[in-house]
């Protein structure tokens, strides 16, 4: 192993470490002992804070701090992450505190002139699709806290034109097609709930014990999405593949026989919503079943072609 990536190594494997003593890392990387004191040298100097404790038994410390040691990477990976942080400039909120400009600061001081001016090349031809974000959730980063530390919450939602209250348990954040969503147990109703992240008008987390794990909660949306929905299957032409990949839902997938079918589920109150996301595929659609889905997107064409003769 060359010493480069012995050192990328080490890093990550006492990144959640608070000591470590040579012997260790001369057995784990077959070293010597002057070979592993270079090496922690070479730690210190690349920013990991490390102190030595002296005596009979004595070894290294590793300050806790919210600043992670540097990791190295090659310059491909670095591209690949600054690309991959531009798709974020897309987001007016996100559950990170982050400032996209500051990460470009910081990608902009970790590269060689040269370097910098050759990323620059690349984002002039190189283009990210990504939906832009426009609306403001504000209180991401803490509902993404509340689930990872199992925490209750009340929020006021705006439904309309009406606020209502309601007492929660998130278990999963996602983002899909401009907006991000919020899911949880309602824990008044004990019914899964989504929220829309912009709608969310305060949030206040409860010292009360979380009622549930959020890995349960994650599978019982799961089970009760397979159990109480009604399943559904859309064959369409070869040219409409395209469209499903770029817009689809977590209860769809797609199966390509000698047939492609899109196949699914929908609960009793998503009808209008399934009609409208089946509306987007327009001629490409060749079947529907169950018959009654095929009815309900019937009624919604005839519902927008009355609209549309009213119109001027």
């Amino acid at each position: 192993m060359k010493k480069s990536e012995r050192l990328n190594d080490m890093i990550r494997y006492l990144n959640d470490r608070s000591f470590f003593n040579l012997k260790e890392l001369m057995e784990r990387y077959t070293i010597s002992k002057s070979t592993a004191l270079r090496d922690v040298r070479s730690l210190e100097e690349l920013g990991m804070p490390i102190y030595t404790e002296y005596g009979r038994y004595g070894k290294y410390g590793i300050l806790q701090n919210r600043l992670l040691s540097p990791i190295l990477f090659t310059i491909d990976e670095i591209y690949a992450l600054y690309f991959a942080m531009l798709t974020l400039e897309a987001y007016q909120s996100s559950p990170f505190h982050l400032s996209v400009k500051k990460l470009n600061e910081n990608f902009e001081k970790c590269l060689s002139k040269d370097q910098w001016q050759h990323l620059h090349k690349m984002k002039k031809v190189l283009n990210f699709e990504s939906s832009p974000h426009p609306n403001v959730s504000s209180f991401l980063d803490q509902i993404l806290e509340s689930i990872l530390t199992g925490n209750e919450c009340t929020v006021s939602y705006l439904k309309g034109e009406v606020e209502q209250v309601y007492s929660v348990q998130f278990f999963k954040i996602s983002a899909k097609f401009g907006q991000w969503y919020v899911s949880g147990i309602n824990l008044k109703t004990k019914r899964m709930i989504v929220f829309r992240g912009d709608k969310i008008t305060s949030f206040d987390v409860e010292n009360s014990p979380s009622s549930f794990l959020s890995e349960d909660l994650l599978q019982l949306s799961i089970q009760k999405q397979t159990k109480l929905g009604t399943d559904f299957e859309v064959e369409i032409k070869e040219q409409a593949k395209d469209l499903f990949y770029k817009e689809n839902y977590p209860s769809m997938k797609l199966i390509e026989t000698d047939k492609i079918i899109i196949k699914g589920s929908y609960q009793q109150h998503e009808e209008p919503f399934i009609a409208n996301y089946l509306l987007r595929y327009g001629e490409t659609i060749l079947a529907i079943r169950p018959p009654v889905l095929k009815k309900i997107v019937e009624n919604r064409i005839n519902e927008l072609a009355k609209y549309y003769q009213n119109i001027k």
